[in-house]
């Protein structure tokens, strides 16, 4: 029978430290090819397009997720996840829960791997969902004793501080600006809907971790290049998927292209992550096709695990 998971079953059944695990786990396939997990297709339809990620856990499962670019204030997004042996679909999943949760996830294995051991403070940009589901997820991962944000509005900087301390018990204040934001922050969320650099380098304390979550391609990024100069440690969910980007994501370009990492990799071991405690780090994240299905995969067996 297929299970039907709306964004309230979303919400309720998956914690942080579950999407958390799983968006490791769906990483570490795809670095050793048990995921496979191809660059994003999108078909233009004329005033927008419809985009599909797809994945396949060899043996076990495979399915898409499917979204569109309308921009309709109802807009939704499904995911859905066939059994591998069958082709019958398990389940399908309807909303935008899923989804931010896997970014934020992908998010909060990334400053595990990346971010200094003892990182306890944060300061994120942006106040939407994906800035919420990176909070969320790094203080699973991370012992966080101060949240500070910045977005430009006022109002929703404020009611995303008291969310923070209400939902994580994390103390939590809003600031006026980015720099205040940033200041002596171990890890850096940039979660905006900025096309020109909100941050530079120079903002930075040394040591920082830094996930980018919104646009970081040319002539369109949220991030000043000098960021990409200071990083000792630059990485990406998929080096694959940032080099697919139209136009290109400015790590998968040169001169950076040659240092950008698989966070994959760093997790297996096979690539070096931070090496030292005063290295900057940046994880570029692309949102690894497949991890969404992934996740899903992860729901349905929490929803409804094996007897």
């Amino acid at each position: 029978m297929t299970v039907l998971i709306s964004d309230p079953e979303v919400a309720a059944a998956l914690d942080a430290p579950t999407t958390v695990d799983a968006m490791r786990q769906a990483l570490l396939a795809a670095y050793d090819g048990r995921l496979v997990a191809p660059p994003r297709a999108a078909a233009a339809l004329g005033g927008g397009r419809m985009v599909l990620t797809a994945g396949h856990l060899v043996g076990q499962w495979y399915g898409y997720r499917a979204y569109d670019t309308f921009g309709h204030p109802g807009t939704e997004q499904v995911v859905v996840l066939h059994d591998g042996r069958t082709g019958a679909v398990r389940a399908v999943a309807v909303g935008e829960e899923l989804g931010s949760r896997r970014t934020g996830g992908l998010g909060g294995v990334a400053v595990d791997a990346l971010a200094r051991p003892d990182a306890a403070t944060l300061g994120v940009i942006g106040s939407g969902r994906q800035a919420w589901t990176q909070v969320w997820a790094a203080a699973a991962v991370r012992p966080l004793r101060e949240v500070t944000v910045h977005s430009r509005s006022a109002v929703r900087r404020e009611a995303f501080a008291a969310r923070v301390r209400a939902e994580l018990g994390i103390p939590a204040r809003p600031v006026e600006t980015v720099r205040a934001a940033v200041r002596d922050r171990d890890v850096v969320v940039l979660a905006t809907t900025s096309v020109t650099p909100v941050l530079t380098a120079a903002d930075l304390s040394p040591g920082t971790h830094v996930n980018a979550v919104g646009f970081k391609q040319r002539d369109r990024a949220e991030f000043d290049s000098d960021l990409l100069d200071a990083a000792a440690v630059l990485a990406s969910d998929s080096p694959a998927q940032a080099r697919s980007y139209a136009p290109p994501m400015l790590a998968a370009e040169p001169p950076y292209a040659a240092r950008l990492r698989d966070l994959g990799a760093v997790l297996a071991g096979a690539a070096p992550g931070r090496t030292g405690a005063d290295q900057i780090s940046l994880f570029c994240s692309v949102g690894l096709a497949g991890t969404e299905v992934f996740l899903l995969d992860r729901l349905v067996r929490v929803l409804a695990p094996a007897p």
